[in-house]
Formats: structure tokens, sequence, C-alpha cells
């Protein structure tokens, strides 16, 4: 009499197909349907001259993009879906308030599936990259009535393994789970992201994609915008504004002078002298940064004295006249002294706003101005290094 053993060595037994029939039936009367967007590798970037960016020509779910960051950024996509049966925990989603933000503590999911039917169907296993579409996700009364198409879930598959409860007593698996993780609006996904969405009434095409109903670039951008807007009136400029401040004028001693040009220790002149004329002479202060400290020049003249703006100085001017020069980065405050132009300052309160203040670093930011070459060919000044760099054959 043979012994009595579950176990068979190399093929499936007749004990394992019991086991699997009634796994699969499990799968098919309680799981959901999920569709599956398969992931088949790489797209073509066309040739390539750099070693660590091979071009690929075929598809490979197993091919890596780029070598040096080891990261697939251009996927591809099957066009077709194919439809399984998944089951999964479904969880409250709650929110992390422990720390800073709103994290969601529970938006990984853990979906078993049936293994054999997934090699029937699919071709292999769902590995990382492969795309789920949960259509009992699917919000079809969303809160913005504008939305011709409901809200579907997608989830992408981080990693896959066969789970411990999928062991029969033959001691072979008939299960496979995979962790997965909400999609993101991001370049690897493009080619699912860019598809035009169907009007499942109509059946007629719409004008939005998938990014389109997904995304929450839009919506985080014009959050962004507002912020910088009225931060932008709440601190205007960088550093310390000193402009309210009053600067008393004074002499070569130190003793104070009276604005319209005489000191403060002239007892001759009464409230109603007719002494002060049309033609009398004001006096500037000449210690107009006389609030020293960090980032406190606004290119302003102490007192609201007038200043003339331009790249170059006056032929008629007065003593205690101010210029701020625009033809300097930063732009650069003048007090004419009678004989020569003295500087006074540097305007380095800026916006805190990148790319929007005088100073020549903002020039470096959001740059949009081009620049004519020997051959009359004209360029952006804003180039990638990756673009303009590149290594170079040591032979």
């Amino acid at each position: 009499m043979p012994r009595i053993s579950m176990w068979k060595e190399g093929t499936h037994s007749s004990d394992f197909k019991f086991f699997d029939r009634n796994i699969k039936e499990m799968f098919t009367v309680g799981g959901t349907g999920i569709s599956v967007h398969k992931y088949l590798g790489i797209l073509n970037q066309g040739p390539s001259t750099d070693a660590s960016l091979p071009q690929t020509v075929e598809d490979d779910p197993l091919g890596i993009q780029d070598m040096l960051f080891l990261e697939n950024r251009d996927r591809k996509y099957d066009t077709d879906i194919y439809n399984m049966r998944g089951i999964y925990n479904v969880a409250d989603t709650d929110f992390d308030l422990s720390q800073f933000g709103l994290f969601l503590q529970n938006d990984t999911l853990f979906i078993t599936f049936h293994l054999a039917d997934m090699d029937r169907i699919l071709g292999r296993r769902l590995m990382s990259g492969d795309v789920l579409e949960l259509p009992h996700l699917k919000d079809y009364n969303s809160l913005d009535t504008s939305l011709e198409v409901a809200l579907k879930r997608y989830y992408v598959v981080q990693e896959g393994t066969r789970p411990t409860e999928g062991y029969s007593p033959t001691w072979w698996p008939h299960l496979w789970r995979v962790k997965c993780t909400p999609m993101v609006d991001s370049q690897e996904y493009n080619d699912i992201l860019n598809k035009i969405q169907i009007n499942e009434e109509t059946g007629e095409s719409t004008d939005a994609t998938l990014r389109d109903l997904l995304s929450t670039y839009k919506k985080e951008l014009e959050i962004t915008n507002k912020v910088v807007e009225q931060a932008e009136v709440e601190v205007p400029k960088s550093g310390y504004d000193t402009s309210r401040y009053y600067v008393v004028p004074a002499d070569d001693t130190g003793q104070p002078l009276d604005p319209k040009g005489y000191t403060s220790d002239v007892s001759t002149i009464s409230a109603d002298s007719n002494i002060i004329t049309a033609d009398t002479t004001r006096i500037s202060p000449e210690n107009a940064n006389a609030y020293g400290g960090y980032l406190v020049g606004d290119g302003l003249a102490p007192n609201g004295e007038e200043v003339t703006m331009g790249t170059s100085f006056p032929t008629d001017s007065q003593e205690g006249d101010y210029v701020l020069r625009l033809d300097f980065l930063p732009n650069r405050l003048f007090r004419y002294s009678g004989t020569r132009w003295v500087k006074v300052e540097d305007s380095v309160r800026s916006p805190q706003t990148p790319g929007t203040g005088t100073r020549q670093i903002d020039t470096f930011i959001n740059n949009t101005a081009k620049t004519t070459r020997d051959d009359n060919v004209e360029i952006d000044q804003r180039q990638g290094l990756s673009q303009i760099l590149s290594a170079k054959a040591d032979d």
C-alpha cells in the first residue's frame, strides 16, 4: 500500500487541483472586479549617446530606463484592459493628526489574487509598475457637478509576493498578494493619464483627460498663488523697513540742522518771521543710511525726499539731490554733495517671491530672455545642465 502524502514532487496532484478549484470559486463568488493596466516596459526615446540611458526598442517590463538614477520615468502600458477578481480588507480612511499636515494612514491596500487565474489572464504575475483600477470605488455623484464622467480610483502596484495563507496542505501556493498605493499625477503614468475619458451614459468622448479629473495640480497651484499673493501684501520685501523713521540732518560736528537750512539753536527767527523766502535751500541728511542693519537698503531717500531714477546722473543737480541708478544691480542710491555723487545705499530689499526683484540673482530665476549668438541664432538663456553639459569620451 503506498504511503499517504499530500506532497507530490514535480507536478500538481489531484489534491492541489481540488483545492485550487475551490479557491478560484471563492474569488469568483466573493471577489471584486479589478481592471489591470499592464505595464509593458519603457517608451522608446530614440537613439542615445549616453551609456546610462540606453535606447529601448522592444517591450521589456524588466528593463531600466536610467541606469544612473535607476528610474523608469517614461512607462508604456498595454492599450487592452485585463479584468480580474481580487479580495482585500476595506478599512476606514483616517487622517493622521499627530504631525503637521494631513496624512492618510490607510492609503495602502493589500490585494490578493488567484495565482492560476492571474497567469492565465495576464500572462504573468502582477509586478511593480502595474496600475489597478477599482471600479467599485467609482464616485458617480461628485461634488463637482461640472464633471461629465464618474471619478475613478487607481492604485499602483509597488511589490508582489506569495502570502502565507495562500498555501494549501499540498505545500503549493494558490494566491498572489500585491501592495498598492494611490496613483499620483507624475511622469511615469502619462500613458494612462493622458487618455480622453468617455461618458459612460452617452458613450461620447469628453474634452477631459484622466489627468484633468484626478490631478489636484491646478487646485494646489491656485492655493499656492493665493498664499503667495497674501504673503506679498503682509511682507512685501525682505529685510527691515526704515522708511517710516525720520533722519535728522547734521553738520560735520554732529550738530542737528534744520531741514529748511537753519540750525536748531538759531533764536532770531520767530514763528511769524518772514526771513525764510522761496529761494531758501533745503538741507537733506548726509547720513541717509543712519539706521544700519541687515537688509535695510530700499533705494528710497530719507524723510520723503524726492528721488530721480535713471541710468546716468543729471547735469543740473543741486546739493542734496538724490539719484537712484537703475543700471546697478542691485540699484544704487546716490546723494549729490555739491562736488561729487556719494553712495548712500544699495537697494537690497526686494520682494520675497523668487524672480520678481531687482537683484542680479533674480535674473537667474524664471529667466525667459534670449541671447543671440555670433551666427545670429537665438537661444534661451535658461538651459538645463543636462542639455549643455555632456560627457566626452576620454580617448
